[in-house]
């Protein structure tokens, strides 16, 4: 499996019913809607330089004591999405995804997967932008979420995996509530901060590369720099 979810996207069916209308009495609310989403992404959203490239190689990080609670910034060409990153929980993955980001791991980096069916997730954190790019290292799985259903709430920032013990560098946000995902995933941080951006980012969809709703965003968003404190 890719280091991305191991999950099924499940699709449902919809049955709707509508009155009779006249053709362009229904199409105009969809175009109108359409062309908001549009401007709204294109009134926060730059055009980006970031492309794929050879991850760094770098050192398994030193492990240092006390363990706490950080701020994860990514400035985005999008603009700023601030994680609160949770160093207590999570330690192992809060001291490796900041020894990454201030050593410029994730600077340039496009956001390479949006689900937008059966789970909701932006993922990034891989320069290659392939989707199977990382350190020369891995983390051991932590703070797994327990019970079922919506364990991923919206603003969750969880490590992509392909399999127990194989966090690298690749995460991903959640933009709505999910209760598709298995407890298979570290959860290491919240977003304070710029979920609205994903979800305008969310709203244009994917290119459906991987399938249906699954795919690279068709409005690029990229990690131009990440800090963490």
């Amino acid at each position: 499996m890719k280091r991305s979810f191991a999950v099924a996207i499940v699709a449902a069916l919809f049955v709707s019913l509508f009155a009779a209308a006249p053709a362009s009495a229904e199409k105009k609310p969809k175009v109108v809607k359409k062309a908001n989403q549009v401007n709204k992404v294109q009134s926060i959203c730059k055009p980006t330089q970031a492309v794929g490239h050879r991850p760094m190689k770098l050192p398994v990080p030193e492990i240092k004591k006390p363990f706490v609670n950080r701020t994860f910034t990514l400035k985005t060409n999008c603009g700023d999405i601030q994680i609160e990153a949770d160093g207590v929980n999570a330690p192992l993955t809060v001291v490796s995804m900041t020894y990454l980001a201030n050593k410029g791991f994730f600077d340039n980096s496009p956001c390479h997967r949006l689900t937008t069916q059966g789970i909701f997730v932006l993922q990034c954190g891989d320069p290659s932008g392939t989707g199977s790019g990382g350190p020369a290292y891995t983390a051991p799985d932590e703070n797994l979420p327990t019970g079922s259903g919506n364990i991923y709430p919206a603003g969750s920032v969880a490590m992509a995996n392909s399999g127990p013990g194989t966090n690298g560098s690749q995460f991903f946000i959640v933009y709505e509530d999910n209760s598709k995902l298995g407890p298979n995933y570290t959860l290491w941080g919240k977003i304070v901060k710029g979920l609205e951006i994903v979800k305008a980012v969310a709203a244009l969809g994917s290119n459906n590369s991987n399938g249906p709703g699954d795919g690279r965003p068709i409005q690029p968003i990229a990690i131009e720099k990440a800090i963490s404190r």
